[in-house]
This record gives structure tokens, sequence and C-alpha cells, in this order.
């Protein structure tokens, strides 16, 4: 058995933050397409997302540093945990972690970073009673707002898996580079 171990939110766009837009959908269809063209020995694990798992949805853009104070750490480890018990009970003789690029939680190799003094807390409620036009907008304000910076980093559960299993192989999809991403990612499934 192989086993692709993949960010919720590539699969189901609704995961996203502040809900979908186009990339998102674009993104999980083509992924779905991929993994329909895989044989039978491939098995898919997409893990509970832990922004979701942690804050709810929808909820504000907020960086590696503001879920770290949110207490992130704690819940991406209870996901590794369970991803864990998956691979030690299934024993998979491919495992490929795919993580989304910039995200401050399952981010392979780039997350968000920000002040966490600076951030409005009370914006991760607000989020809550926004319609799907008003979030997309105050989530772009606030990205200003608080100059969040993609950084070459991990996000907190990849951070943690990367430690934990460091034979597997890591895939981070960029939505702004869907093509060049499902390349990299079908390149290393078939081989």
């Amino acid at each position: 058995m192989k086993i692709i171990i993949i960010a919720p939110c590539l699969l189901s766009p609704f995961y996203v933050y502040r809900g979908a837009k186009e990339k998102e959908y674009k993104t999980a269809r083509l992924l779905r397409e991929l993994i329909g063209e895989l044989g039978d020995e491939w098995q898919i694990l997409a893990y509970p997302c832990p922004e979701f798992e942690l804050i709810g949805w929808p909820r504000a853009p907020a960086s590696r540093e503001v879920y770290k104070r949110l207490g992130m750490r704690e819940k991406a480890n209870t996901i590794a945990d369970f991803i864990g018990r998956i691979l030690t009970e299934e024993k998979p003789d491919k495992i490929v972690f795919v993580g989304v690029k910039g995200s401050p939680t399952c981010g392979v190799f780039h997350t968000s970073s920000s002040d966490p003094e600076s951030y409005p807390y009370r914006a991760m409620q607000e989020f809550f009673y926004l319609s799907k036009g008003e979030r997309i907008k105050r989530s772009k304000e606030l990205v200003e707002e608080q100059n969040f910076r993609l950084v070459n980093m991990s996000g907190t559960l990849f951070e943690i898996l990367m430690a934990r299993f460091p034979e597997a192989t890591y895939i981070e999809f960029d939505k702004d580079t869907i093509e060049e991403s499902l390349e990299r990612l079908e390149e290393h499934l078939k081989h």
C-alpha cells in the first residue's frame, strides 16, 4: 500500500478560512482527477483541518505565530498522533504528505508570519457573522494591515510531521501555481 496524506482544504475547498475562491475550486477538481487516475495500491488520508478544529469556520486569516498563541501546537500534536497511528497500523510502502504553501499549519516549506502582539483577535469571532463577499474583502485588509509575510519555515503541523516521519516525501502545493504543483505531485506519485 501507498498513502497520500493531504491537507483537507486541497480536496474540499470549503475548509479555507474565508470561504472558497476560484483557485480553491480548481485545485480540488484537478486533484480529484489526479487521484482518480491512481491505481488500487494508493489510499488517501485527508486529516482533520487543524485550523477548523481549533477555531471553527469561517475564521479570519492568521499567521503561524497567532495560531501558536491560540494553542495550535496541542491541536497539531493530536492530529499528528492520529496520522502516526494510521501509519503504524497500515505500514505503507510509500508515504507522500501534501501540504499548502503559506499555510500557518499545513505549510511544508513556507508559512505565513506576523506579529501576534498587534493581531486583532476579535476578528476571529467577527468573521462568523460576515457574508462570503465581506469575508474575502476583510481577509485582504487583515493580511495587509498585519503585514503577513511568507517565510521559509514549516507550518506548525508539518514541522511536527517532518520531525516524526523524516523518511516520507513532502510536497508543497501552491494554489497560485496549480499546474506546476500538480506536475510536481504527479511526478512523485508515479515513481
